[in-house]
């Protein structure tokens, strides 16, 4: 890896950490600080974790791109 991809890589890093990170937060605080049953716990949490899940594979999908070389991802539209 270059150390040109490794900067290029940071930005994307960081936002997923702390995107997750506060999806994270939000839903432990569902579970623990919540007053409501756990059927609509579910409900809440669920659609939650898939919004997290699913930056990370994008995440992983862009560390890809950044390795072949595609440097800008908007090139593609």
């Amino acid at each position: 890896m270059e150390k040109n991809h490794g900067k290029k890589m940071i930005a994307p890093i960081i936002i997923t950490v702390l995107f997750v990170g506060y999806l994270a937060a939000y839903i432990y605080l569902l579970f623990f600080a919540a007053a409501m049953t756990k059927p609509i716990l579910f409900l809440l949490a669920v659609p939650l974790a898939g919004l997290g899940s699913g930056m990370i594979y994008i995440l992983v999908k862009r560390i890809l791109e950044i390795k072949k070389g595609e440097d800008d991802d908007l090139s593609n539209y």
